[in-house]
């Protein structure tokens, strides 16, 4: 690009009453007081469009836009009324008779009928300079694909004739039902273009060009290339980032078309798919890749995007600008989502209006603070049957039936969907998990669906700072210990904590001594963390060997926001979209970083038996890294490879998801055992195996109560999140407190796992606890007893109404080495998992089930 194309924006705006908030047919007043040459009127007598001058920078565009919005408050405020940026406004009435005055606007309402009487909608329409028609058509032809993220990021009318649509655009849905509108036409040059507008009028079916309502056209009046498929935007921010992306998107397109290259091949059906699916999900739900085509988180689409464009961008001067708007747009949310949550804090539509007047003029609302809502009739009814002292502390509903204030919007949401609603929000979530395959496999069953529950977790920001902070803590300790027991046994040496203990743990292996002493040995860890009836968080396990639960964390995110799309998250919900970039840096981090192909890494896994491979797949693609087998891999003196279609590429690092026992018994692409040779190219440092082989003498049920200890002495500090009391029956004084108290406490086995051998005593019976006796007895070392904690509960959605389910939360922490340093990372995506009716077994194969887990900043 020689030279920097000029832009300039038409935005429409709704007027409203200040004192109703809704929509106000007066916009003749307005127009009195304003410019004719920057002001006009629009379709509808509540709806008045600015136009900017023509601009040069982003800058200056951004300062136009701000100016012509204050010129209209300016005029409107004394006349008791606002102007409204969005695609719709909530509290209109559409279809009321309030058509402008004018021959040509008389004449759309008689031939258009209800379509004209409907038109209460608002856009943004761009324009970019491209004089020369014919490259303007080919500029259209080729931007075209890319036009449904900038619906997406445009998004802001949810609402329609006083209700919540269910989609992020509705204002796409009302303007769709135009005979002209949607993906331009498939024509090549300017000739042909203006052959197709010749037709289209001669049949009557429009009167003249500018009634070509294609998503994005050569413009009918001015030499520009005219963006037409947003939505009218509240915040001036995003009209600037669509107005940069979209000169980028058209001096690119200018660009390959000065090369000779081909146009692309969009499928006019697939265009309209992706936009329908924008204008349903804005940035809070998967939007279409048309490469492919497949679905596709919005932060990865848009940040592909951006950076796809980079050199457009810098050439104009706006990446910086650009690449900030966008990540603050990504974090902010759409417009839509922030008019829900506005919604739902009082449940009053008006607060959603002023939060648009507010946003119109680049003000911060003023906050109403969260109302208690009451006990929702249909969902709640019974939910505190059990009552009295042992009731369960519930994380949502207090004990006399209302809803705690951070849950309030979330609880106004289900209202609105009733029980019928949600039963199909159910059905339709049980149907994207089929068309994902979102299964797990517990033993030899076939495979069934993640059980996924429709009620989000809130963790507030207060709660997870306090855990962050601990679960740090606990890592250092114990890749501390792993560290220590493979080397120099000091802990040991110090009666710290018992030889016995270490020297008896099941987990314990000969491969541990192999791991070079600066290694990380947990890459990846998953803590189950649990709160009591007094609000108190506990650590219930430690996972450091094959933890599971980090992917069908990050897709219950996508799968709640499919099924029910109205539910949007509250401001401040940490986004869980970098967590893959994040685990891959880990793993990265434990190869030679001045190495050929450090950065080479795979996720190793068992192969389709194994009961979490729809995870394995998850994450090697979000990650964009291979998913092997051991059958895949050639272990030699030289390291370890990848062998495909008879090329071999060396790998760096294995993401380990099988057993230990299981990958050194499994055959390479040989046929032959790769153990010894696996074992070997650790040691040798040739290849990085994570995590490390004999994590496991640090994460059974009897070393896990000594990780108090561990930080005290390998860190020197206060413990941060306590251990649930812990009694080893190995003890002969703590065997016979256990024995006496069977009744009262939970009995684990040491080396168990899903929740398999648990016996809670106060659940037994008499005849299962004379058997427990024996065993503990027979075999004191394979035992531990804990007191029971009364899990907190949470609302689950079964049977057609909300029911209180004990509930867990699996946290998940990286660790990654940058010279000589330990970085220790706490992923913002964790995984509630919930117990059965009547249980405290949160366990899937036990037949607990997930929810998803909203962090808050």
């Amino acid at each position: 690009m020689s030279d920097v194309p000029l832009l300039g924006v038409e935005e429409e705006f709704h007027v409203v009453d200040l004192e109703s908030r809704r929509a106000a047919p007066e916009v003749d007043a307005l127009l009195a007081q304003l410019d004719g040459a920057e002001f006009a009127p629009e379709l509808q007598r509540s709806l008045v469009e600015t136009n900017t001058p023509v601009c040069g920078t982003l800058d200056e565009l951004r300062g136009n836009l701000t100016r012509l919005r204050a010129r209209l408050e300016s005029v409107a405020e004394p006349l008791g009324l606002g102007v409204v940026a969005a695609g719709t406004v909530p509290l209109a009435e559409a279809g009321g008779d309030a058509v402008s005055a004018g021959a040509r606007y008389e004449k759309m309402q008689h031939e258009y009928q209800l379509l004209v009487r409907e038109q209460h909608i608002c856009g943004a329409q761009v324009h970019v300079d491209v004089p020369d028609r014919d490259l303007a058509v080919q500029v259209v032809r080729r931007v075209a694909p890319y036009l449904p993220i900038l619906l997406a990021i445009s998004a802001s009318s949810p609402y329609w004739n006083g209700r919540d649509s269910g989609y992020a655009s509705f204002r796409s849905m009302v303007w769709s039902r135009w005979p002209t509108a949607g993906p331009p036409a498939h024509v090549e040059t300017a000739e042909d273009y203006d052959a197709l507008v010749a037709d289209l009028i001669a049949s009557g079916t429009i009167s003249d060009p500018g009634m070509v309502y294609f998503d994005i056209r050569p413009s009918a009046h001015l030499p520009t290339v005219e963006l037409r498929v947003c939505d009218a935007c509240p915040d001036v921010d995003d009209v600037v980032l669509i107005a940069g992306l979209f000169r980028a998107l058209v001096g690119k397109a200018r660009e390959d078309t000065e090369a000779g290259l081909p146009l692309p091949d969009s499928r006019h059906e697939l265009l309209r798919a992706a936009s329908w699916r924008a204008a349903r999900s804005g940035l809070e739900g998967d939007l279409v890749d048309l490469v492919g085509p497949t679905l596709v988180s919005p932060p990865l689409l848009i940040g592909s995007l951006v950076d796809q464009l980079r050199p457009q961008l810098e050439e104009l001067g706006d990446w910086e600008q650009v690449l900030e708007l966008s990540q603050a747009t990504l974090v902010r949310g759409s417009a839509a989502a922030r008019q829900r949550r506005a919604f739902g804090r009082r449940g009053e539509l008006a607060d959603v209006v002023d939060v648009l007047l507010a946003g119109t003029q680049g003000r911060t609302p003023e906050a109403e603070p969260p109302a208690t809502v009451p006990c929702t009739p249909g969902l709640l009814v019974g939910y505190h049957r059990d009552g009295g002292e042992r009731a369960a502390f519930d994380e949502a509903v207090s004990e006399g039936g209302t809803v705690l204030p951070h849950y309030g919007w979330l609880f106004r949401t289900l209202d609105r969907l009733g029980p019928r609603g949600m039963a199909a929000a159910q059905s339709a979530l049980h149907t994207e998990q089929r068309a994902r395959g979102v299964t797990f496999r517990v033993d030899d069953e076939s495979e069934r669906l993640f059980p996924l529950d429709l009620v989000p977790r809130i963790i507030t920001a207060e709660d997870w700072a306090g855990l962050t902070a601990g679960l740090a803590q606990r890592l250092r300790a114990l890749e501390a210990f792993l560290r220590d027991v493979y080397g120099e046994r000091r802990i040991v040496a110090d009666r710290v904590v018992p030889a016995a203990v270490v020297d008896g743990a099941p987990g314990r292996s000969r491969s541990g001594r192999l791991v070079p002493a600066d290694a990380v040995r947990v890459a990846v860890a998953g803590v189950d963390l649990v709160r009591d009836r007094a609000d108190h968080w506990y650590v219930l396990e430690d996972n450091l060997r094959v933890p599971s639960g980090i992917g069908y964390s990050l897709i219950s995110r996508r799968l709640i926001r499919s099924a029910m799309p109205d539910l949007e998250a509250p401001a401040g919900v940490v986004g869980v979209e970098s967590v893959p970039d994040a685990l891959r840096a880990a793993l990265i981090s434990a190869t030679e970083p001045d190495a050929a192909g450090h950065d080479d890494v795979a996720v190793l896994s068992a192969g389709p038996s194994d009961s979490a491979f729809f995870e394995h797949r998850l994450l090697a693609g979000r990650m964009g890294v291979p998913l092997v087998t051991p059958r895949d891999l050639q272990v030699g003196e030289d390291g370890v490879h990848l062998v495909s279609s008879g090329a071999r590429r060396r790998l760096s690092a294995l993401y380990r998801r099988l057993d230990e026992r299981e990958l050194l018994t499994a055959k390479g692409a040989d046929l032959r055992p790769i153990g010894r040779a696996l074992q070997n190219a650790v040691a040798r440092g040739t290849v990085a195996l994570l995590n490390a082989l004999g994590n496991g003498v640090a994460d059974d049920k009897l070393v896990y109560a000594y990780v108090p200890q561990m930080i005290d002495y390998y860190l020197g500090e206060d413990v941060l999140l306590d251990n649930v009391p812990t009694y080893p029956c190995v003890d002969p004084d703590r065997r016979a407190e256990v024995l006496d108290r069977l009744d009262e406490l939970v009995l684990k086995p040491v080396d168990g796992y899903g929740g398999q051998g648990i016996v809670i005593g106060p659940q037994a019976s008499r005849s299962e606890l004379a058997e427990l006796a024996e065993a503990v007895r027979a075999d004191p070392a394979a035992w531990v007893a804990q007191d029971v904690v009364q899990l907190s509960t949470h609302p689950t959605f079964t049977d057609g109404r909300l029911e209180p389910r004990a509930v867990d939360l699996r946290a998940f922490v990286f660790q990654s080495r940058e010279g000589e340093r330990t970085n220790v990372e706490v992923a913002p995506a964790a995984l509630s998992r919930m117990a059965p009716a009547d249980s405290m077994i949160v366990n899937s194969s036990r037949g607990g089930g997930a929810k998803d887990t909203w962090i808050l900043r």
